[in-house]
């Protein structure tokens, strides 16, 4: 199929976008990467996610795919020639979908609090929180790695694509606000975890830089708290 034929509509900076360009690579899928601006919306993303209106939006010949994880396993079974994304075994399955469900509703969340703080204080409570989940998570990497690289095993899984998707704004978190995320000593599977990942061909040529993402998040603050000061 030509490049043309598949597009994905997306922003840099999102760790929901980056988890469909991870699973492409993972595939080895030739795709377009459309950058939106979601300031100013394009036409083709407002047809083609009508409902939320929002990135990732991956678009298959003239047939677009809405949701991170669900656009992970579309691609995970439109290429089946490729590594498995999701475990083969319907449980396992199971299991993955539930906590990267977890991570969406209630991980990710813990995380942007600890930005959202007024005082050290509940800098401190809310980081806290996020090292409770990530000692849950801790030893769900235990179980399902079976003592390899991944919660996927030998190579990357739908789980990883989920949690690694993060990693970019963790590490924002870590150098904004004075905090220890993936902390070695309280959990060192996962710190050393996310290294792996991070090194790994799929991820590295997309995962954002760090400094370069700093950048971004500051301006985004500043418009929050100028959308705050003006109400």
């Amino acid at each position: 199929m030509a490049e043309c034929d598949i597009k994905l509509l997306g922003s840099w900076a999102s760790p929901f976008v980056l988890r469909a360009r991870i699973a492409l690579n993972l595939k080895s899928v030739a795709y377009e990467f459309v950058q939106e601006n979601l300031g100013a919306k394009s036409e083709l993303l407002l047809r083609s996610n009508p409902v939320h209106k929002k990135v990732p939006v991956l678009i298959h010949g003239d047939k677009p795919v809405c949701e991170s994880l669900v656009i992970v396993e579309y691609v995970d079974e439109a290429w089946s020639s490729g590594p498995a994304i999701l475990p083969a075994d319907p449980y396992e399955r199971s299991v993955a979908r539930f906590w990267a469900a977890y991570l969406d509703d209630k991980w990710f969340p813990l995380l942007k609090e600890i930005a959202k703080a007024g005082d050290e204080e509940a800098k401190k409570a809310a980081a806290e929180q996020v090292t409770e989940s990530l000692l849950l998570l801790e030893r769900v990497f235990e179980k399902s790695s079976k003592g390899k690289a991944f919660f996927g095993g030998d190579g990357i899984g739908h789980l990883d694509i989920a949690l690694g998707s993060f990693l970019g704004w963790a590490r924002v978190t870590e150098s904004m606000n004075g905090v220890k995320v993936f902390d070695e000593a309280k959990t060192p599977r996962l710190a050393e975890w996310a290294e792996v990942f991070c090194a790994d061909g799929a991820v590295k040529d997309v995962m954002p830089e760090t400094p370069k993402l700093v950048e971004f998040a500051k301006v985004i603050f500043a418009r929050m708290k100028a959308a705050a000061a003006a109400q």
